[in-house]
């Protein structure tokens, strides 16, 4: 089956690649409650201000919002609580190294449901200053404009 099958976003963090220059991706899973997974199949979810803090030997998932569920009553969850991610302790060893050098940050995004596991993806990011968003945009509409020109023969 291919990849484009399985998988199915919920989530992406279109605004990640426009503020940082993104190295290496990770795959990571979550430990959700009931509630917050059957809000996420109704993609009821918000990545934009996420951030991944590792303390210890453990990764958590900060500040990404997750609708509360409507239907669950009592047992509903705390839209940003902190949720553990799932990771091998040689991957968060290899992330720890990784921050620690310059200006380097881990930033969701996007989450998908990969063989009903809920999935976030992980990128090792390494912030933009606003010369280079300048020069992203630039180039992006340089590349457009060889299109349409193209296009038209």
């Amino acid at each position: 089956m291919p990849d484009k099958e399985k998988d199915r976003d919920i989530a992406v963090n279109r605004r990640a690649f426009h503020d940082y220059f993104i190295d290496e991706k990770f795959e990571a899973g979550m430990a959700l409650t009931g509630s917050e997974v059957k809000s996420m199949r109704g993609g009821r979810a918000n990545l934009r201000d996420g951030f991944i803090r590792i303390d210890g030997s453990e990764a958590w998932l900060e500040n990404v919002h997750i609708s509360p569920y409507a239907q669950a009553n009592l047992l509903n969850h705390d839209p940003l609580r902190p949720r553990k991610l799932l990771l091998h302790r040689k991957e968060i060893s290899t992330l720890i190294g990784k921050v620690r050098q310059k200006r380097y940050t881990l930033i969701p995004l996007r989450m998908y449901f990969s063989r009903n596991h809920a999935k976030v993806e992980i990128g090792l990011a390494r912030g933009k200053r606003q010369y280079d968003k300048r020069e992203a945009i630039a180039e992006r509409d340089a590349k457009r404009e060889i299109a349409r020109a193209v296009r038209r023969g």
